[in-house]
């Protein structure tokens, strides 16, 4: 049986979203905090989570929402504030001192990292610097290191608009090989991290989908999934740059953090897979090919507005 002490979620995207309805699903008390109370707060409510609002680089706030809490899922979007809000997180805990589980959410490119490393982005630095301070802290810290996720943009709606366009996955990748995992499958293992359910936890759990693969076998997974031809087509860094992630409007920050995940592909950084999925929750990782064929209509049917964000 999984435990039901308190969560405090402070990431609720993606990830961590899925994470709640799996708690609530066990009936497991959830604090969200939140920035702004929205509609967004307001469809938490209503899977049965507490919300309160707060920022993570306050530790005043930070304090009130640990109150009462025993485990934490430490997670927040790409963001300048990254290492500020984890360094709060920790000290606030620290003096708490009630925590059975801290389950931080980094990133996969964090294994691979050392002290004076600089070919990652700025964001994957923050990630390893994050880590840092929050072992230091003395704290039970679970690291999530998830790779690229499959629902990104560069696999969902830009490959669906390519895939529509004229039958490509058109990406700057080369012929590095990646093993993408679904936030689906990263949110079972946080949840059950959290909750204890598979016995003792270990310091880092590296989370990919079930194999590598390079473009051309990646589009060759689309095609099955979706009845259709679909090549890879590989492009300039800098021309994809220019001609496509520029025009999506994201922060200098974020938009720096793309285009090296993207360096790194090229650079074959991504050839990396391991079994912690199924080690955590007993069930695999989904694979490309069944993520698509979940969502086919989504990569076929004509959209009024493809965007990265």
């Amino acid at each position: 049986m999984p435990s039901r002490q308190p969560v405090l979620v402070t990431g609720a995207g993606g990830v961590g979203r899925t994470v709640i309805e799996h708690l609530r699903a066990d009936d497991v008390p959830v604090r969200v905090l939140v920035r702004r109370d929205d509609e967004r707060a307001e469809a938490l409510r209503r899977l049965g989570a507490e919300v309160v609002l707060g920022d993570l680089t306050r530790p005043e706030t930070v304090a009130d929402a640990l109150h009462g809490m025993r485990r934490l899922y430490f997670a927040m979007p790409v963001s300048r504030d990254h290492l500020l809000a984890a360094t709060v997180v920790a000290t606030v805990a620290r003096e708490y001192g009630g925590l059975e589980v801290l389950a931080g959410m980094s990133q996969m490119t964090v294994s691979q990292m050392t002290a004076t490393s600089t070919d990652e982005s700025h964001q994957q630095r923050l990630h390893w610097l994050a880590e840092q301070v929050l072992d230091w802290s003395g704290l039970p810290v679970v690291h999530v290191r998830p790779t690229s996720f499959l629902d990104n943009p560069l696999f969902t709606t830009l490959a669906a608009r390519s895939i529509r366009d004229d039958g490509t996955l058109t990406l700057p990748f080369g012929d590095g090989r990646t093993s993408p995992v679904a936030v689906a499958d990263v949110a079972r293992v946080v949840a059950a991290l959290l909750t204890g359910r598979r016995g003792h936890l270990n310091h880092v759990y590296e989370l990919t989908g079930p194999r590598t693969m390079d473009m051309t076998e990646m589009a060759a997974a689309y095609a099955r999934a979706l009845g259709r031809p679909v090549v890879y087509a590989d492009v300039p860094l800098e021309q994809w740059r220019e001609e496509v992630l520029s025009r999506a409007g994201l922060p200098p920050h974020v938009e720096d953090h793309i285009v090296t995940m993207c360096r790194l592909h090229r650079e074959n950084r991504y050839d990396r897979a391991t079994d912690d999925v199924a080690r955590v929750t007993g069930v695999p990782a989904q694979s490309v090919e069944e993520f698509v064929a979940a969502r086919r209509d989504q990569y076929l049917a004509p959209q009024p507005a493809d965007h990265l964000g």
